[in-house]
């Protein structure tokens, strides 16, 4: 069962500062990293799915992807060399993972011994199918994407002349991977990575001082992670745990085209929320739609203008809830550094209203509530 401890553990990295030994013109941080990768991931494994390749198993992109993210909760320390070096040295590397894999052993061992021993094993497995190819690969697009924004405010930087040259011979090790020569050659979907790129820079409750800033991206991943914990504990079938996964990945996306509307602005004014949604239909088809292959669209439309509604094979009723979980945790973090709010305060009160003795596919979200009582 999802517990606490691990819901506070995943919000740690919204306060890891990445390249913070260079100018930085925006604050680039550990969860928006690993929320841009999972989104070039799924670009790269869509690709991977057109071409027809019958490895592909977008169960494993995901359990990477989130394996990895816990990874990086322990290792943040490292600097990307450090980290590549000992990864050099297999017997180093297996140390290096076994300890943080006992860092991070309590706060995860509620999710259950068969997630606890797959993560175990992806630490220590030599494997580099397709599915771990393709998260290596969006890891490394995510990490260029930020070193453009470091290397034009700072093209003559320390370090910069080394880091990219770097950057350039690592480019070459992912040629051999057809999804990824695809986005490289196509201005369309480089477009709609670096759109969804943007919403790094929209910060959630953007109106009231938080300690710890989350963006609007960040917050996708978080309830993606939880979404797809909760449907593993759910016992949901493959298709469902994967489309749960990428409808909280992709949710708020049209965000980028609205900025981020608190719910008392869209209950201001009656017809104002419905209103916002026809906009962001419009602009989605406008502007989205267009940068991706006929063949995603029926897709992310579903993850983007259907994604509160329980469909066959997805639970919204469960992605609704964990976004308000979501939600919840942020103005607990918010009271636990020291800052007090009157709209914070009822929105604390409300949710807590809202989800008092209340089950959603099969989770008891007033026992994952009670937690933080």
């Amino acid at each position: 069962m999802i517990r606490k401890p691990f819901l506070l553990k995943i919000y740690e990295s919204a306060s890891m500062q990445r390249w913070n030994d260079q100018i930085r013109p925006v604050e680039l941080t550990e969860l928006d990293k690993q929320a841009h990768k999972m989104i070039i991931a799924y670009v790269l494994g869509k690709c991977e799915e057109q071409n027809k390749n019958k490895d592909l198993n977008w169960i494993e992109i995901i359990e990477a992807g989130l394996f990895e993210y816990l990874q990086r909760t322990i290792l943040t320390d490292l600097k990307p060399p450090l980290f590549h070096r000992i990864k050099e040295d297999w017997g180093q590397y297996i140390q290096l993972n076994e300890w943080a894999y006992e860092k991070i052993r309590q706060v995860i061992e509620p999710l259950g011994k068969d997630f606890c021993s797959r993560f175990r094993q992806y630490l220590t497995d030599k494997e580099r199918n397709v599915n771990r190819r393709i998260i290596s690969a969006a890891h490394f697009y995510a990490t260029k994407w930020e070193f453009d924004i470091i290397e034009r405010a700072n093209p003559n930087g320390y370090e910069i002349d080394e880091i990219r040259e770097d950057i350039r011979s690592k480019q070459g090790k992912y040629h051999d991977l057809e999804s990824m020569r695809w986005l490289l050659s196509s201005p369309q979907l480089n477009d709609f990575v670096n759109i969804c790129g943007q919403l790094r820079f929209q910060i959630r409750w953007s109106h009231l001082h938080r300690v710890p800033k989350t963006s609007v991206l960040g917050h996708m991943l978080i309830v993606a992670m939880i979404s797809y914990l909760l449907s593993l504990e759910a016992g949901a079938s493959p298709a469902r745990c994967i489309n749960n996964y990428f409808t909280a990945l992709f949710h708020d996306l049209p965000e980028v085209l609205t900025r981020d509307v608190i719910n008392p602005v869209k209950r201001a004014v009656e017809g104002l929320k419905e209103l916002i949604q026809d906009y962001e239909r419009q602009e989605m088809q406008r502007r989205i739609y267009k940068l991706l292959p006929k063949e995603w669209h029926e897709q992310m439309k579903m993850f983007t203008e259907n994604e509160f509604t329980n469909l066959p094979n997805r639970d919204g009723g469960l992605i609704k809830a964990v976004d308000d979980l979501a939600a919840f945790i942020e103005v607990y973090l918010a009271f636990k550094n020291g800052i007090q709010n009157e709209d914070l305060e009822g929105a604390k009160f409300s949710l807590l209203e809202t989800y008092n003795a209340k089950t959603i596919a099969g989770i008891n979200f007033d026992q994952i509530y009670a937690d933080f009582d």
